[in-house]
């Protein structure tokens, strides 16, 4: 007799079991970077807090559609998550940016509540709204898919690869009634570590694929809560999606690889663990720059700067891609302050005097300025970074 295919006609699905050992470095690395952020989280102002979450939240509901190749409109996003976050932040809104504002929003704002299923069927309906300029063709919107076999195929037409089939459509709700049961019940359970917990119910989620359409960005929210329930604590600091994507393929590679293999899920935990440390290591990369910036700003509050400098120099404290980790040169200052060249080199020779930058080595055009690294080494940060 042949082995089953699927993880699901395994006989004692969905009990799955893994190796506590395997899973322990990186656990603990995730439960430490996990209590440092929430740790940091009293050092910001609510204003900050509140703009940090923002962007936050957009930057998952943003790569989580990317995840599943569409690309959302920013400003409309950014709009309706801001009107609800009570955010002076003008913009264009749709039904797409409002449907997936609510969704992200009570997934971890209301995390607190029982997820049943017919709060699922309202998540479905806000991911897919009827009003919405681009209605999506034939979906059962709110309800379960139907009767036809649910595959994930690429490859062609005469000669598909399969990569996946869920769990037929008979016995589907019962499954999934059983899995909210197990959802609800298990935030009590102290034996589970929440992290672990929310491992868990990804992949039993999307392996259910109870949906038409939908059930990737669905399943992300859902881990979203279960992280917010763990944390008991509704304010994101920081994006599993964004971490989701940067390693898209390994991501349905090994979705792929454990949902064919026996209910040992120990290689996908290391994976979800693995990709929710590098989320939570760019949360506080992303959280010390702010408070950094914060306190530069402390020790220069009563230098005389003007509007051009001011610009500068935030676009060297914010970092990240756009940040010039190696330093701003002359050239640089004119296109970012948008100034001529006597003033650029004017506005940096004020800048070096003043304590704010300084020059590094070299000399003629091939000079650059960082950051003065005495402010930062007082900030802990390492002193041959950019803040970046």
């Amino acid at each position: 007799m042949n082995a089953p295919l699927w993880i699901w006609q395994q006989p004692d699905w969905p009990h799955f079991t893994w190796q506590t050992e395997a899973l322990a470095l990186l656990l603990r690395a995730c439960t430490q970077a996990q209590g440092r952020l929430l740790g940091m989280l009293g050092a910001i102002g609510s204003d900050t807090e509140a703009q940090s979450s923002l962007d936050t939240l957009l930057q998952n509901i943003l790569t989580s559609s990317a995840i599943e190749g569409e690309q959302l409109n920013v400003d409309s996003v950014r709009s309706s998550l801001a009107r609800r976050l009570g955010i002076n932040q003008d913009g264009p809104v749709s039904a797409r940016s409002e449907g997936l504002a609510e969704l992200m929003l009570d997934a971890t704002q209301a995390h607190q509540l029982p997820l049943d299923l017919q709060r699922l069927y309202r998540w479905h309906g806000w991911l897919f709204p009827t009003d919405d300029e681009l209605p999506a063709p034939q979906l059962r919107i709110g309800s379960l898919r139907g009767d036809a076999p649910m595959q994930v195929v690429s490859g062609r037409l005469d000669r598909p690869t399969v990569h996946f089939q869920a769990p037929p459509r008979h016995g589907l709700e019962e499954q999934l009634v059983a899995f909210l049961a197990w959802f609800e019940n298990s935030r009590s359970d102290a034996a589970l570590d929440p992290l672990l917990r929310a491992g868990i119910a990804h992949f039993w989620f999307v392996t259910l694929h109870p949906f038409d359409d939908g059930n990737g960005r669905l399943t992300r929210a859902l881990t979203d809560m279960a992280l917010a329930q763990g944390e008991q604590q509704a304010i994101r600091f920081y994006a599993m999606s964004a971490s989701i994507l940067d390693d898209r393929a390994g991501y349905y590679r090994i979705l792929e690889t454990s949902q064919k293999g026996g209910l040992d899920i120990t290689a996908w935990l290391q994976w979800f663990l693995g990709t929710l440390l590098k989320s939570l290591e760019q949360a506080l990369a992303r959280i010390d720059r702010v408070l950094a910036k914060a306190r530069f700003w402390q020790t220069h509050r009563t230098q005389a700067l003007s509007a051009e400098q001011i610009k500068v120099l935030n676009r060297l404290l914010d970092g990240g891609e756009r940040g010039f980790e190696d330093g701003i040169s002359a050239a640089q200052y004119q296109a970012v302050a948008k100034v001529s060249k006597a003033t650029a080199t004017r506005h940096l020779s004020d800048l070096v005097e003043k304590g704010c930058l300084s020059r590094l080595p070299g000399g003629g055009r091939s000079t650059r300025y960082h950051i003065v690294e005495r402010v930062i080494g007082s900030l802990g940060v390492q002193s041959n970074t950019l803040l970046g």
